[in-house]
This record gives structure tokens, C-alpha cells and sequence, in this order.
């Protein structure tokens, strides 16, 4: 972990009262990404709070003495810092192991592991699309995994700057769940509400207007048309082959289900497309196995006959 890093976070457990504005946080990956990292953070800390503040505090949260709460905001800072933590691994690649995680995050607040890796990981899934596995329980060793699997990774790779797949999740989840086809105004109107406007630099993830009609289209995951007979000329989106080969309905599903706090059948119209979808991927697979069995055996008899038994 960087000396600078290390010093940052030695700071904030021992004196709360440092200006962010006054930090001086050395980045061996340059200024650019320890500011978008950390603005990441930031925008997770700001969502979560307008989240709780949308609903009436629980009677129990009210009820609790002030030392729970003082205790309760060290927790949730280490959740914040954890995120910045795992996506600083993730951009340089390096093993994510619970020994560090504790020794370098965690510290004095062991017995809230659990909870601490469940609520940042729960950040990383739904802000960012990054799916986090333990790998070896046994030294507790995690990785992230892109939920496009590894060719969006590939695609990102000459910039391991924050991951969009989160928001690219959520594009195909409003394409699908408005009849596989959703108009550039209704994909805007959802953007709208994330924070995210035409023409206006998001401190994520950019210029909206790059991501979808040029990154995104150019790297075959939408396809933007002409709305047909459309007159002034509307556009829409829809999935590319490349999406279908890279996600499912289901998985898109399942990943809008988690950002609502709830479960995939909760969406019954959806679901059920979603699970046929599944079965004609299945029956897809199959029909794909027993094509090359086929061949296989073909070939095999091909070459038996062209040799001479002795």
C-alpha cells in the first residue's frame, strides 16, 4: 500500500479534524486517479446519505445512546475507505487479501469485518458492476470480477480508471425492462436522475454523451437506430449481439433487483421473460453440443475410412 495512502489513513484514525482541502496524498498512479478515486467515495457517502434520509429513522436508531453512534460513523467511514481501497487494488491488479484489508482499513475495528467487507462490496456491485469472490477461504484471499466478464476489462484496460460496467448494467436493465428497446429520452431521463447530463462533466464517469452514443456503440454492447417512420428523426437503443454474449436478462435482472433491495422475481413480467430467455439459451447450448458431437464423429469416420485396415 502506497506510504502516502498509509499515511492518509493513519491521519483520520487518530485526528478527525484534518481539512481535506490541506491533504497532501502521494499516488504512485498520479493525481487524476487518486481524485477520481476519491470522488467515488465521495459519491457513494453522498447517495448513501440521501438514502437515509429519504425514510423516518427506525425508533431503535433513535433510542441509542451517542457513544453507538459515534461507533456507528467509525464503521461507516471504513466502509467508505475500504471502497477506496478495493478499487485502488483493482485499478493496479493486486491481490485483495483479509490480513491486509484488516491491517491496512480495518484496524480497531476487527469485529466489524464482516459487515464492513459486505456493505463495501455491496457498493463496488451496484455503483460500479464489480462482483467480489473469495477465491481461497483459506487465506481468505478476494478478487473483483467485472460483471461483463473479462472482455469489457479488456476494453478498459489501457485506462484501469473507475470500472462503468455498473452503469452500463443499468442502461441495458431500462433497454430491457422497456420492452428490449428504449428511446435516447427515456435512457436520458434515467441518466438524469443517477446525476448524470447531456454535454455536463460527470466527476465518475465523464461525459455521459461519450459513453453512449460513441463508447458503448462503437464497442458493440448498444445499438443506436433511427426510430422507424420517425419524423423528426428519434433514436433509440437497444442490446448489441455483444451484450447478449456477454450478459443475460437474468443477470442484468438480478443486478437491478440488488440496486432496489429486493429479489428478480419481485418483477414478474420480467422474470418470466428472463427465465425464458434462459431456457432458449439452454436448449441454444445443446442444440450448439450436439452440432460439434456431430462433426466430431464425422470427422473421426472421415479419417477411418482413409486409412487402409490392415
Amino acid at each position: 500500500m502506497p506510504q502516502g495512502l498509509k499515511s492518509k489513513l493513519r491521519a483520520r484514525e487518530k485526528c478527525r479534524q484534518r481539512s481535506t482541502a490541506s491533504g497532501t496524498t502521494r499516488n504512485p498512479q498520479g493525481p487524476q486517479r487518486a481524485t477520481t478515486t476519491g470522488a467515488a467515495v465521495s459519491y457513494i457517502r453522498s447517495n448513501e446519505t440521501v438514502n437515509n434520509q429519504t425514510g423516518e429513522r427506525p425508533r431503535s436508531l433513535q433510542a441509542r445512546p451517542a457513544t453507538e453512534y459515534v461507533q456507528r460513523n467509525h464503521v461507516d467511514e471504513k466502509v467508505f475507505i475500504l471502497v477506496y481501497y478495493l478499487l485502488y487494488k483493482y485499478q493496479l491488479k493486486e491481490q485483495i487479501t483479509k490480513v491486509d484489508m484488516v491491517r491496512n482499513i480495518i484496524q480497531m475495528h476487527k469485529s466489524h469485518f464482516h459487515e464492513i467487507l459486505k456493505r463495501a462490496a455491496g457498493h463496488l456491485e451496484t455503483v460500479f458492476g464489480l462482483d467480489m469472490k473469495e477465491v481461497d477461504p483459506n487465506r481468505h484471499i478476494y478478487v473483483l470480477i467485472n460483471k461483463l466478464y473479462l472482455s469489457y476489462d479488456a476494453m478498459m484496460s489501457y485506462d484501469r480508471g473507475i470500472p462503468k460496467t455498473g452503469l452500463l448494467m443499468t442502461v441495458l436493465g431500462v433497454i430491457f425492462t422497456k420492452g428490449n428497446c428504449a428511446t435516447e429520452g427515456e435512457i436520458w431521463q434515467m441518466l438524469n436522475v443517477m446525476g448524470l447530463y447531456e454535454g455536463r462533466m460527470h466527476f465518475i464517469f465523464g461525459e455521459p454523451r461519450k459513453l453512449l452514443p460513441k463508447d458503448w456503440v462503437e464497442e458493440n454492447y448498444l445499438v443506436y437506430q433511427q426510430v422507424a417512420n420517425s419524423d423528426p428523426p428519434r433514436y433509440e437503443f437497444l442490446w448489441h449481439p455483444r451484450a447478449y454474449a456477454e450478459t443475460t436478462k437474468m443477470q442484468v435482472l438480478e443486478f437491478l433487483a440488488k440496486v432496489h433491495d429486493t429479489f428478480p422475481s419481485a418483477f414478474s413480467t420480467w422474470y418470466e421473460e428472463a427465465l425464458r430467455d434462459e431456457e432458449e439459451r439452454a436448449q441454444a447450448r445443446v442444440v450448439a453440443r450436439a452440432r460439434i458431437s456431430a462433426m466430431a464423429s464425422a470427422r473421426s469416420r472421415a479419417m477411418s475410412c482413409s486409412f487402409p485396415h490392415p
